[in-house]
């Protein structure tokens, strides 16, 4: 596994496309940042981070809408990888779905969304967009 942004985001993807409740991914401090991310902005349900062995495992609980069975997450892009680094500064933070969206951002303050990149003054390396 080269990129852990990368397999965690197609996990979460292949546990949405297959209705799963529940996925189980390895775990790593910048898996544990995005996990908190995606639960604080209500992507997800809940999560739960167990420390067994050396990386320890984060079990995440997809959230659907309860009568259409439509994942919360429509959708979820890899924007920076190790081929092309994709930086960013206040002035040129992207707006993912004018808005709706979330673009996630590993600034020198920590991993962040982009409207807490900009409350802050701050520009990073653009990790993903969620929508």
């Amino acid at each position: 596994m080269n990129d852990p942004i990368a397999d965690y985001l197609t996990r979460l993807r292949n546990a949405i496309k297959a209705k799963h409740k529940i996925v189980d991914i390895p775990g790593s401090n910048i898996k544990r940042e995005l996990t908190k991310i995606l639960f604080d902005k209500g992507y997800i349900m809940n999560f739960k981070f167990e420390e067994e062995g050396y990386q320890g495992n984060i079990k995440i609980a997809l959230k659907y809408h309860p009568t259409t069975k439509v994942s919360a997450i429509r959708g979820l892009k890899r924007i920076s990888r190790s081929g092309l680094r994709n930086y960013t500064s206040v002035r040129t933070m992207p707006r993912v779905l004018n808005g709706l969206g979330v673009a996630i951002v590993s600034t020198s303050k920590g991993v962040m969304t982009d409207k807490e990149a900009k409350s802050e003054n701050v520009g990073g390396e653009v990790l993903c967009h969620v929508y």
